[in-house]
């Protein structure tokens, strides 16, 4: 598949996120204090917390998608060269276009200045590729939810990102669907697309994190690899939530 226009260095260059003391303040409600962290976008990194802590406004500022009302957030290269960081979203709710799964994919190529002559090609391969080309000319608004998430997924994909960031991506759907989405997302990092999700499926995050953010009332309490924050969690919130305890 032919690279996006002005492709940045290499993922094993180092991209990274980084917080400086962010808060974020909608009206009266705190939503984020002063988080300050800093994230490899090569790895595979699962925010934890429960519902309103926090996590899907994290990644929306990761993404550009929000911004703070204090302190900072950068992207850049480990290296320090390269201006090209690309970070592709995938909501929880996927939002589909009132046109063909391949022309959704489509579209989005359009929007980051794919030449047309590519964009039939780069989509029809991106929906191959997570087993979806038998429904390239299908409604996407037709589509069973864990299709449709599944178009949302290849879509992303075939932006061609550094890293993917995902909000709660198996959490409507049936355990098949939830699997196959899974499946794909380790066959992404494994092409070495870095992953960041948000989620409060422990199971879930036990088997594919290899670091984990754990959020709580907009703060991140705890951060590290996922190994040891699983078996040595060091803040008593984070043991509570692991033991399945109601987080006040």
């Amino acid at each position: 598949m032919p690279p996006l226009p002005a492709q940045g260095p290499s993922v094993g260059q180092g991209p990274f996120v980084a917080f400086e003391s962010v808060s974020v303040r909608h009206g009266d409600v705190q939503v984020l204090r002063d988080v300050s962290l800093r994230l490899a976008l090569t790895q595979r990194t699962v925010v934890l917390g429960p519902n309103g802590a926090g996590k899907t406004t994290l990644l929306q500022l990761m993404h550009g998608l929000a911004e703070p009302s204090h302190g900072r957030v950068s992207r850049g290269w480990e290296a320090g060269v390269g201006t090209d960081l690309r970070l592709a979203y995938l909501f929880q709710k996927p939002v589909m276009l009132r046109r063909s799964a391949r022309a959704n994919l489509e579209h989005a190529l359009a929007l980051v200045g794919v030449p047309a002559r590519q964009r039939r090609d780069r989509a029809m391969a991106a929906l191959s590729r997570i087993g979806l080309g038998y429904a390239a000319e299908r409604p996407a608004r037709r589509l069973s939810g864990g299709e449709q998430q599944r178009v949302a997924l290849a879509r992303a994909q075939a932006l061609d990102p550094h890293c993917l960031l995902l909000d709660e991506p198996t959490a409507s759907l049936d355990p098949g669907a939830a699997a196959l989405i899974e499946r794909e997302l380790l066959g992404l990092a494994d092409l070495g697309v870095g992953l960041v999700m948000a989620t409060h499926d422990l199971a879930l995050a036990r088997r594919l994190a290899t670091r984990v953010v754990f959020m709580h009332r907009g703060q991140v309490l705890e951060s590290g690899p996922a190994p040891a924050c699983f078996e040595s969690p060091r803040h008593e919130t984070f043991r509570r939530f692991l033991s399945g305890q109601w987080l006040d």
